[in-house]
């Protein structure tokens, strides 16, 4: 791996009662660049248009496409992302938000902390993402 990833888990082991299946991590030991990214909403970052209104997992493909799409610009790939921060409007989207997120993040084992929040800065969107990782 790119980074030293301490305690690597999947959710499915640490929440059987859940549908879900993201690699995580409890730590992650980096050193290199930087990359902070904004937190990633369903809105497509070329045309300002919000996409899969009503839909959590169609939400999830376009902020996760966003992530990746912008590491890319960066110099990064989704294999250095070592934090992520999910928002979810909801808890009820929380098993598909992460069964989506984890398709993207299938071996990297991030760390990550997923919050309920009262709102967005829309009341479209339904979850939103940030991540931050570490180009070696």
């Amino acid at each position: 791996m790119i980074h030293q990833r301490i305690r690597p888990f999947n959710t499915k082991d640490t929440y059987p009662e859940q549908n879900l299946d993201t690699d995580l991590a409890q730590a992650v030991v980096a050193e290199g660049r930087m990359v902070f990214l904004r937190g990633q909403v369903a809105q497509d970052i070329d045309t300002s248009e919000n996409v899969g209104i009503g839909d959590p997992v169609a939400q999830t493909h376009r902020v996760m496409q966003n992530i990746r799409q912008l590491l890319d610009e960066c110099g990064a790939t989704m294999a250095h992302v070592t934090k992520i921060v999910v928002y979810l409007v909801d808890v009820r989207h929380r098993e598909a938000v992460y069964r989506t997120m984890g398709e993207y993040l299938r071996g990297v084992h991030p760390v990550s902390t997923g919050l309920v929040v009262v709102a967005l800065a829309r009341p479209e969107w339904l979850v939103e993402i940030d991540a931050t990782a570490v180009i070696p």
